[in-house]
């Protein structure tokens, strides 16, 4: 038996049947007298939900980083996620979202009394997830009043930009993307580093890659860096598909990586090793996120904020201008 089972049963939401047994305010006393019934009737196991004891965790991801087009950050943070879950006992639900969803009905269905939401999802979306009053972590995203688990995306942007700067280059350009705190965080680090070292912001020099990061976004944001009466040296993009995307289209135009350009991207997803040349990186501990996840919602971290550290791997796409 399962809380979603008695607020199915008695006709009002997960959070209000959490908040009636534990006795907490925001129910009418009516209310909470109809939802102990209803528990009592069914056998709830009232010793559980005191306990705060969690059994059943569901992974939530927004539906268009799942499939053909989907991130590959995101399943290595599952796997993490899933390893954590199996090592302390504990049923995992996989769940994808989007707009127009009935949030409260697909997690009563799971039998969900914990959630992971992972990456970006829409107000609305992470609001309804709120009025679950389940215990909630976000990876990957931030949002007041919750608790959450990052990389340390400012100290990762300020590293690839101190690491450009010491190869020589002095235009190094950001390739930003769509709006998200991972996002901006690594803008703000790309604007500390070029302070620090005392090198001149070029505005001209910051280019969205659009709503999305598309590579066809991406390519376009490279086109435009190349335009400019001063084109940059290098480029550090807000992850690595950009990076990659963008490298691509500058040898495509005749431009020669690194000689003519150097790159650095974010994550360390697979194919950065793969590319010719192979990209320089900051590499995520993508499996450590989805794990911290994990304990932070055993811990029951009301407003913890976590973030891991990120290690730059340098290989040829930053080497020294010639």
């Amino acid at each position: 038996m399962t809380i979603q089972e008695v607020a199915q049963a008695a006709g009002v939401s997960i959070g209000t049947v959490s908040r009636a047994l534990r006795q907490q305010p925001g129910v009418s006393e009516v209310t909470r007298a109809q939802v102990t019934r209803v528990a009592q009737t069914l056998g709830y196991d009232m010793a559980k939900l005191r306990a705060g004891k969690l059994r059943r965790i569901s992974f939530v991801l927004h539906r268009r980083n799942i499939g053909a087009g989907g991130n590959p950050f995101y399943s290595h943070v599952l796997h993490g996620v899933e390893d954590e879950c199996r090592a302390r006992g504990l049923t995992l639900h996989f769940t994808s979202l989007d707009n127009g969803d009935d949030v409260a009905e697909l997690m009563q269905r799971n039998g969900t009394d914990g959630l992971l939401c992972v990456g970006f999802v829409e107000d609305d979306l992470l609001e309804q997830l709120r009025a679950l009053d389940l215990p909630l972590v976000l990876v990957d995203l931030l949002a007041p009043g919750l608790p959450s688990v990052n990389s340390d995306n400012v100290g990762g942007a300020r590293q690839a930009v101190t690491h450009l700067l010491t190869r020589g280059r002095r235009r190094v350009a950001f390739i930003d993307g769509p709006d998200h705190p991972s996002i901006r965080a690594r803008r703000l680090g790309y604007r500390q580093a070029l302070y620090d070292a005392g090198v001149p912001a070029d505005p001209a020099l910051e280019v969205c890659a659009g709503p999305e990061g598309t590579t066809a976004e991406v390519t376009a944001a490279m086109h435009a860096l190349l335009a400019l009466p001063q084109p940059p040296d290098a480029v550090f993009a807000f992850n690595d598909a950009s990076a990659i995307g963008a490298m691509y289209a500058c040898q495509a135009a005749g431009l020669k990586v690194p000689q003519d350009l150097a790159f650095v991207g974010f994550d360390d997803v697979s194919a950065a090793a793969q590319t010719a040349p192979p990209l320089t990186t900051l590499r995520v501990n993508k499996e450590a996120l989805g794990a911290r996840g994990v304990q932070l919602l055993l811990e029951r971290a009301a407003l913890a904020q976590t973030e891991l550290p990120v290690e730059l791997i340098v290989r040829a796409s930053s080497g020294e201008r010639r």
